[in-house]
Parts: C-alpha cells; sequence; structure tokens
C-alpha cells in the first residue's frame, strides 16, 4: 500500500486532533507515516503537522525495573550521533537525564526510556545491563529495527520481557540476543516476527535457568546459521519447535549441546541438506530418552563429529541415515 492508496481510504478532513491522527499512525506500516506527513496538506493545514512531529508518532517507549539503584548501567547507546533520539527519565520525573546509569545520589528504580525515529539497530543496547530485573516494551510504533544481536546479552538479574507492543518483522539479526540471561526462567517470543532473520547464533545461549521456551510464530525460512542457539539451557525440558523451517541452514554444530534436561526431542521436520556442520549437535544431553531425526540426510562431507558426545547411553534414536546409526553406536566420539 502506498501513500496514495492510503488517502484514498483515510478522509483526513475528518481528522480534529492530533490524538487521533496518532492512533491512525499507530495502525500504518511504518514506511508509509512519512510520506503521508510530507505529502498530505490537509495534515499539514488543519493540524499543523510538521516532519519534527514525525518522532512523536514513532516512539518507542521501554520501561525498565532495576534489581539496585546506585551506579548501574541501565542501557547502552551505541554512538553519540544516536543520543539525541535517547529521551531517559528517571521513576516518573517527566525531566528529561543525559546519561545512562545512575550514581550515589540517583533514587531511581524504575526507569523510562522513550526512543524516537533515528535508531535502526537495537544490537547491545542492554548488553552487560547485569542489575535490570525487568523489561517492558509499552510502545513499540515502528518497523524500522533491523538488528538485534547482544541485545539483553548476560543481562544476569533479568527475570521478565513484556513484548506484547514489540515488532521484529525487519530484523535480519538477531544472534546472542539472550546469551547469559540466567535468571530467566520463562521466555514468550509467540509474537515476533523472524521471517527475515539470517543469523540465530547463540540465540539462547547459557540461559541456564530457563524452564519455558514459546517459538510458536518462529519463521526460519530465511536463517542460514543455528550454531550453538539452545546451548547450554540446562533447565529446558522440553523444545517444541514444529515449525521451524531449516531449508538454509548451513550450521546447526552445537545446536542443543548441554541440554541436560531435555528427555525428547522430534525434529522430523528439519530439512538439512544444505547443512555441512552438524558437530555435537546433541552433546551432553544426557536425559534424552528419544530422538527423532528420522528425515536427517546428511551428506558426505558434512562433519558429525561428536554429535552424540556425552548423550544418553540409552536414547531411542530415529533416523534412516548410516553415518547417523554408526556414529551413535561409538557414542559420537
Amino acid at each position: 500500500m502506498d501513500s496514495k492508496e492510503i488517502k484514498c481510504i483515510i478522509n483526513w478532513e475528518n481528522i480534529k486532533n492530533k490524538n487521533n491522527l496518532k492512533k491512525i499512525f499507530q495502525l500504518l506500516p511504518q514506511k508509509n507515516i512519512l510520506k503521508i506527513i510530507k505529502c498530505n496538506k490537509k495534515i499539514k493545514e488543519n493540524l499543523n503537522i510538521t516532519i519534527n512531529d514525525y518522532k512523536k508518532y514513532s516512539e518507542i517507549e521501554i520501561e525498565i525495573i532495576l534489581t539496585r539503584n546506585k551506579n548501574v548501567r541501565f542501557i547502552n547507546i551505541p554512538n553519540k550521533e544516536e543520543e539525541k533520539y535517547y529521551h531517559i527519565f528517571f521513576n516518573d520525573n517527566k525531566e528529561e537525564i543525559k546519561r545512562t546509569y545512575t550514581t550515589e545520589e540517583d533514587e531511581a528504580k524504575k526507569i523510562k526510556v522513550i526512543i524516537d525515529y533515528g535508531v535502526q539497530s537495537f544490537s547491545k543496547l542492554f548488553e552487560n545491563c547485569k542489575y535490570i530485573q525487568s523489561i517492558n516494551f509499552l510502545n513499540f510504533n515502528r518497523t524500522n529495527i533491523i538488528n538485534m544481536d547482544r541485545m539483553f546479552y548476560r543481562c544476569e538479574s533479568l527475570k521478565d520481557i513484556k513484548f506484547s507492543s514489540f515488532k521484529t518483522e525487519n530484523v535480519t539479526n538477531m544472534e546472542r540476543m539472550f546469551v547469559l540471561c540466567i535468571s530467566l526462567k520463562k521466555l514468550d517470543l509467540s509474537s515476533f516476527n523472524t521471517e527475515k532473520v539470517q543469523n540465530m547464533e547463540r540465540m539462547f545461549y547459557g540461559c541456564s535457568s530457563l524452564e519455558e521456551l514459546i517459538l510458536s510464530s518462529f519463521n526460519t525460512s530465511n536463517t542460514t546459521n543455528m550454531t550453538s542457539m539452545f546451548s547450554e539451557c540446562k533447565a529446558l525440558k522440553n523444545i517444541n519447535i514444529p515449525n521451524f523451517n531449516t531449508d538454509k541452514v548451513t550450521k546447526m554444530n552445537y545446536m542443543f549441546f548441554g541440554c541436560s534436561a531435555l528427555k525428547e526431542l522430534y525434529l522430523s521436520n528439519f530439512f538439512t541438506n544444505n547443512v555441512n556442520d552438524f558437530r555435537f549437535m546433541f552433546a551432553e544431553c544426557k536425559s534424552l530418552k528419544f530422538l527423532d531425526i528420522s528425515n536427517f540426510f546428511v551428506n558426505d562431507s558434512a562433519d558429525i563429529s561428536d554429535i552424540f558426545y556425552e548423550s544418553s547411553d540409552d536414547m531411542e534414536l530415529l533416523t534412516q541415515n548410516e553415518r547417523l546409526i554408526e556414529a551413535k553406536i561409538k557414542g559420537g566420539k
């Protein structure tokens, strides 16, 4: 849909105030909003809207709760050029704070961060912010974020993330997104649109307390790298990924390494013709009693070294592939 089509659908003369306009903008595709402001005279004349107002209709609002409030970093701004797009408030104070950390004098426990249209990457946004307890995405009115690698990397105190308004439809990189979030017990990513994500390497690596992981809407049709994706998720007893499309994946090494609580794993939907690295894929899955990889195809050149290393001795393996059967008999060694 382009701006001309939108003009035909919406009667701009009937929009009497900016609040109504904002509600409409929240429903429209991000790429169209700027075009409308630039081209539509009714908006400019009747509501006195300018390009500078665009950021007000494309805000991302995040609420952060800290476990302690003294000398704590709570967000990383990638570079000084982007500082003008981040607006930070302590507690419910309306006065903007020009720093990304608390000091001895601060009594802040709740932080509100508003991010406007100039930001396109959330790479390392909360990396090593070890004292964040919860993150709530209150508003997420943009779809131009393309990078989320290391976004929550080593948020060791993080127990809760609310993704109700989270938008990911144009993200291409989620590498190491939740690495070492050791306090997370549940992660519901059912609202994620991962259609364009190419890299999921170590996405959940080391989430050692994670008991429930909901990936029901994951589209992995463009993903090429799943190395160590669930590695060291020691508390996960079940990984339900029936909708995974692995047609383009080339790396699955260490994918389930160290998932020591897993008892059953059904991967019959996996297409592995293009995978060239299976090393340690199921290694140290000590509780795994049943593994369905009945449709796995393993190229002669693919590396399957230690694929079942230190996995369960009495695991029932469902496969037709002779190389995998032989690897199981040898214990993957």
